[in-house]
């Protein structure tokens, strides 16, 4: 067992509500909990059947440098990437969209 977090933003209640079965919402999509990682994997399963147009992020303790590992579902300005063996995240800013003054 380890311990899991998941953050969840623009996903349906039927998502969170599945989440609150195996984790404690500990604020508003954000859900905490020590499971095994069958369950976890399970729990990302219906992340990719129930989140829809929603983002999520679940991380997890490992034995690897960092000591966690995480993963993302949806569109987000931050994604994994793999350097030399460790996992950082990728920050790319959202295009803004901007009204030409006449």
């Amino acid at each position: 067992m380890s311990m899991c977090v998941v953050v969840t933003e623009a996903v349906p209640p039927r998502l969170r509500g599945r989440l609150a079965v195996w984790l404690l919402e500990i604020r508003a999509g954000v859900y905490v909990g020590d499971i095994s990682r069958r369950v976890r994997e399970m729990v990302w399963f219906q992340v990719g059947e129930l989140a829809e147009n929603g983002n999520v992020v679940m991380a997890w303790a490992t034995n690897t440098e960092s000591g966690f590992d995480f993963v993302t579902y949806g569109k987000n300005a931050r994604m994994p990437i793999d350097f030399d063996g460790l996992r950082l995240v990728k920050y790319t800013p959202q295009e803004s969209s901007s009204i030409d003054d006449e």
